[in-house]
């Protein structure tokens, strides 16, 4: 059995938003990532129609909200979000930021 440690604060982050966490872990069959919007931030609004890829977005801290196929949902620590391929989504901070971690994979037959 293997398992892996990291601290997220020591992956760099070339935008000063998004850090992969996937490599450093040695996750091969997800997606994983922490990202952080400083306070007023706004994250590209996307979808995954592409690729297929189903996200869940788990909030750490700070405050904001997310804006899915135009509906404005609020975020607070403890919020998880789902996001199907087609949902057109974008993060946007609060006034004390927003920290989030972002899990994703291609969907598949369950």
């Amino acid at each position: 059995m293997a398992h892996t440690v990291i601290d997220a604060s020591d992956i760099e982050t070339p935008n000063g938003v998004f850090r992969g966490l996937s490599a450093p872990l040695g996750v091969g069959k997800f997606k994983v990532n922490r990202l952080e919007l400083p306070p007023g931030g706004e994250g590209p609004e996307h979808d995954h129609s592409a690729n297929g890829e189903e996200e869940v977005y788990a909030v750490v801290s700070g405050s904001g909200t997310v804006l899915v196929d135009g509906e404005e949902i609020a975020l607070r620590p403890g919020h998880f979000v789902f996001c199907s391929p087609d949902a057109r989504r974008q993060m946007r901070a609060g006034g004390d930021g927003l920290v989030w971690i972002g899990i994703g994979a291609a969907g598949g037959d369950s």
